[in-house]
């Protein structure tokens, strides 16, 4: 490990260029934090006490929520901490820990997103062996093998980078220790790392779109052809609310990691990666879950348990 990863401290600027609306950035995700917390809890929680929701759908649903509880809490958590405490600094280690954290959580969501469409493809294209295909076993191993795989490549991108001497004052023109912004910190050659980078990027990016993209062409001929109204209707609506998830996650990722090497803004990088950390996980379980007639049932019921929470059940109707 690099020294100046075993000593000091980082100072990270976050929106200090913006002062009129530094305050304002911070209720906002303060907000979308609490709200990422509040929707994703409540999905997993109902997931496991609604027996009706112990399916693959809802089990991949609830890995996703867990996931975007952790990812938004390793990027949003030391920014509010350090705004209500007034400082900017982290830690190296503290530094090495997010940097990794981040990188695990959003590579594992990549590969997650695209085994939930070979779910859905498995669902609404071989509908009668969709239950001997997608078996408990089976949903655990590919669970298993999204975190494994997120983890393994997050450990193949951090620990070159920790191996890195970083330059002057230690000063990082970002709001949370992202890997790219730390790169330009760098005082030697990074062309390795970035190789490594680019790499893993095709590989957790491209790649689960190319995936998505086929499972979801052979699910579009097949909804084409069912003749019932209320059936193709009931598979656009589960399909259009998986697409429009990833398409929010992997639009705002491809255009972070992806970017064309002469576009060098970092403060564009700023306010995409706040979109991909806060933004994206809170919208998931509103998109996907919080909409779902099955979900707003399970709810209910939990809601209906106790009086105190009428006014919330009467809402969800």
């Amino acid at each position: 490990m690099g020294d100046v990863w075993v000593r000091g401290v980082i100072l990270m600027t976050g929106f200090s260029r913006y002062p009129k609306v530094e305050v304002i950035i911070f209720v906002l995700c303060l907000l979308m934090y609490l709200t990422t917390l509040l929707g994703n809890t409540i999905l997993i929680s109902i997931t496991i006490l609604d027996s009706h929701l112990h399916t693959p759908m809802y089990f991949f649903l609830s890995n996703l929520s867990f996931l975007d509880i952790w990812y938004t809490s390793s990027a949003l958590i030391p920014m509010l901490a350090n705004f209500i405490l007034r400082k900017n600094t982290i830690s190296f280690s503290g530094c090495a820990s997010q940097m990794y954290f981040s990188l695990a959580m959003g590579s594992t969501e990549c590969v997650l997103l695209s085994m939930m469409a070979y779910d859905r493809y498995v669902a609404i294209c071989n509908p009668l062996r969709y239950p001997i295909i997608m078996n408990g076993r089976v949903c655990v191993q590919i669970a298993s093998s999204s975190w494994l795989t997120g983890c393994l490549t997050a450990l193949v991108e951090t620990g070159p980078v920790l191996q890195l001497s970083l330059c002057g004052n230690s000063i990082i023109n970002h709001f949370t220790c992202e890997i790219l912004a730390l790169l330009k910190m760098a005082c030697v050659d990074t062309s390795v790392v970035q190789l490594i980078m680019l790499v893993i990027s095709i590989l957790l990016l491209p790649l689960p779109m190319l995936l998505i993209c086929v499972s979801y062409a052979f699910i579009l001929s097949n909804i084409l052809r069912i003749s019932s109204v209320d059936g193709r209707s009931k598979a656009f609506s589960t399909c259009a609310a998986h697409l429009t998830v990833v398409v929010l996650f992997y639009g705002t990722a491809l255009s972070m990691y992806l970017k064309p090497s002469a576009v060098n803004s970092q403060e564009i990088d700023k306010f995409l990666a706040l979109i991909y950390a806060g933004l994206t996980p809170m919208l998931n379980p509103i998109i996907y879950s919080l909409r779902n007639k099955e979900v707003k049932m399970a709810v209910k019921k939990l809601l209906i348990r106790n009086p105190f929470n009428a006014l919330l059940t009467s809402v969800l109707k």
